[in-house]
């Protein structure tokens, strides 16, 4: 019995549907900043420096480091979803709240939060799909 092999390499249908959930999660983090943050641009630190991860991640994404990019792409979109989406909306007094909280600002955080769902469902099936064993 020969040893089981990993397969990390590039699928288009699974690294499009990847790169579409990288994107679509930097949209939700990039949109709620832009419309419910005020003076907020994409040179701003608070998107700059996000948006630089989630470029390096994408790079990492097409090396042979694709298992480490996927997980730590994972805890990244999971970061986003508990802490800008869920955690930030709680009236927490250890929050600033700079929008004040109004309905409008709930509808950015959910939208921010539902963003990251895809990203988050690509990755989990990436790596259930890797842990398979392979059969020869």
């Amino acid at each position: 019995m020969q040893p089981q092999s990993e397969d990390t390499s590039p699928r288009p249908i699974a690294t499009a549907v990847v790169v579409a959930g990288i994107l679509l999660s930097w949209l939700g983090f990039f949109v709620h900043n832009v419309a419910d943050l005020p003076g907020q641009t994409i040179l701003s630190p608070e998107s700059a420096i996000p948006t630089l991860v989630y470029l390096g991640l994408l790079v990492l994404w097409f090396t042979p480091a694709r298992r480490v990019a996927a997980w730590a792409l994972l805890v990244w979109a999971l970061l986003h979803l508990i802490g800008g989406a869920v955690l930030s909306v709680l009236p927490l007094p250890i929050l600033p709240f700079a929008p004040d909280q109004s309905p409008r600002h709930y509808l950015f955080h959910g939208a921010y939060g539902v963003l990251q769902l895809p990203l988050i469902v690509a990755l989990v099936f990436w790596v259930r799909a890797q842990a398979r064993p392979t059969v020869d």
